[in-house]
This record gives C-alpha cells, structure tokens and sequence, in this order.
C-alpha cells in the first residue's frame, strides 16, 4: 500500500510493514520493541530505506522523519552501485573463478573450464539481453555452485569444532549472508548461506562458512565465539571489511 500524500489527519493508521515514497525511493515502516528511537538505515540489498520505530504510536514519526531526511535518502540510494543484469557475455567471477555466461540450447548447465576456455554458465536466451528466464535459470546454477561448495566448507568446520554436520541450504537472503540455527528436538542444526556468496572471493566466502559453524557452539558474538572462528580461519577483519565494502555490488546482480 502506497502512503505518499497521505494527510497527516490519516498517519494514526499507520502499520507495521507499511510503504511510503520518498526522493523517488520506497521507505518500508517497520516496528522494532527494542528500538529506543525511531531510525532510519538503508538496505542495500533492496535499494529502499527501513524506518524503524519503537511502537505502532510513533510509526507516524518515523514517516515524518524519513520526509525530513530526504536529501540523505537521495543521496544514499545515489552512492548504491548499478544494476547488473544476468546477460549473455557476461564475465563473472564465481569463488575467484571467472566465469563466462552465454547463450545455448536446452537446459541450463555448468561447463567446467578447458582447453583454455574459462569455466561457462550456458542458458537458453530468448533475446541478446538473455530475458527473466535467463536470469532464473543462470542464478540457479549459481545456487547450485554455492551449496556445493558452501556445504562441503561447512563440513570441514563443522568436524574441525567437534560438531555434527548441519543441514546446509542457499537462499537469495537479503539482510544477512548467513545465518544459523540450533537443533530441536535432537534434530540436526541448519545453516543458511546467500547464493551470492558464489560471486565472493573463495576466501571471503570461506570465512562465513567458518563464521556460522562456529554460531553451532556460541549463538553470540563474544570473546569464545571470535576465539573459535580464528581457530578456524585466524584474522576475520580483512574478510568482513571486504564484505562491507562490496556486499551492496553483490546484490546488484541480477537486479
């Protein structure tokens, strides 16, 4: 639901996950009870603007406020990097790896590198620019490519900690590159990763990997937490750092 130009008269109606424009972005209110004031911050991975606000009552303010800050939203959204759609020719690089998309007959598949030739994602196009079905169907390689290698790392750190094996599953997940899960029940833990760790370095990705195993013995972010994921891959800063820097690149992909 659309809420630009609505008169202040109506903003008590205001809900949780409700949408307004403004400087041309959509801003999403959203409710957070833990919240102590009402915040705005961007999510790059959608291009929009989250306003935060302590409760129902102050969505209002959060609206309010977002309007006010118009110049910081435009100017934030303007800082975000183009666009990339899914193509054919299009180089990419896949855990380090480059990657050459293009053009082919039948269903989509994964053609190692040889001869020479980098390593290829083939799809049928419907046009030069690939079209949607394209884009789905090579992101779905990418998938795949992600929870192969993504499953076999967190095996290895999994045994390295003295822990079971978690069920590994990849999402187009947009807030967090990973997240983990405990068991219930006896039931085996879960890990989900981001597909679009695939287009990181092997390193960086890696580092998530060793980053959520370790999350199987510390749901925290402590000192024995941190302890255990150098054990693992020693200094995570230069990882983390890269992250941020081109986490909003990533998520350009296919957009």
């Amino acid at each position: 639901m659309s809420l630009f130009g609505r008169s202040p008269l109506r903003a008590k109606t205001l809900a949780d996950g409700d949408r307004l424009e403004v400087a041309g972005t959509a801003v999403t209110l959203k409710i957070n009870r833990r919240a102590r004031r009402v915040s705005l911050r961007l999510d790059r991975s959608r291009r929009e603007i989250v306003a935060t606000a302590p409760s129902q009552r102050r969505l209002a303010e959060a609206a309010a406020f977002a309007r006010e800050r118009a110049g910081w939203i435009a100017e934030r959204i303007a800082e975000l990097p183009e666009a990339t759609p899914l193509h054919p020719g299009l180089r990419l690089e896949v855990f380090g790896e480059l990657v050459r998309l293009e053009a082919g007959a039948g269903r989509a598949k994964w053609l190692p590198a040889a001869e020479g030739e980098p390593a290829r994602i083939r799809a049928m196009a419907t046009d030069e620019y690939g079209g949607e079905g394209y884009a789905r169907a090579v992101i779905l390689m990418l998938k795949k490519r992600a929870t192969a290698v993504l499953s076999e790392r967190t095996e290895v750190y999994a045994a390295m900690l003295g822990v079971g094996a978690p069920k590994v599953t990849v999402a187009d997940a947009k807030g967090r590159w990973g997240s983990c899960r405990p068991g219930v029940r006896g039931g085996p833990a879960s890990i989900r990763f981001s597909w679009r760790l695939a287009l990181a370095p092997f390193e960086v990705a890696d580092y998530v990997a060793a980053h959520e195993c370790a999350h199987l013995l510390e749901l925290n972010h402590g000192p024995r937490f941190w302890a255990h994921v150098r054990a693992l891959v020693g200094d995570a800063k230069p990882h983390r750092d890269w992250l941020r820097a081109e986490g909003a690149r990533l998520h350009a992909f296919g957009r």
